[in-house]
């Protein structure tokens, strides 16, 4: 059942970050490219983390656990960097659509 958990969540993940990839490469405007670029890492980092810790459920073993905990400590660093970067953005993306139509 765990399992089955952790599959979703990366699934759900992976088309997030493939959503928002698509729509930063689709916008003309560059705050918002760099807001949806920020939300599609985001999805990218939660990836790394579900993936890993599937990996730790499926293989319980020493290296496993070790490269594990390098890709979810990886995943929470980008998840909070990214955070931090969409928020900043966030500010200032519906004035740039406001603006420029």
């Amino acid at each position: 059942m765990l399992n089955l958990i952790f599959v979703f969540t990366i699934i759900i993940s992976f088309v997030f970050y493939f959503y928002f990839k698509t729509k930063q490469f689709r916008s003309p405007l560059p705050i918002a490219k760099n807001w949806y670029k920020s939300k599609a890492n985001i999805g990218f980092g939660s990836f790394l983390v579900f993936f890993g810790l599937n990996q730790a459920y499926l293989f319980p073993t020493l290296y496993t656990f070790i490269i594990v905990a390098i890709l979810v400590v990886l995943g929470i660093f980008v998840i909070l960097e990214n955070t931090k970067k969409a928020r900043h953005y966030g500010q200032f993306v519906e004035e740039e659509f406001r603006i420029n139509q």
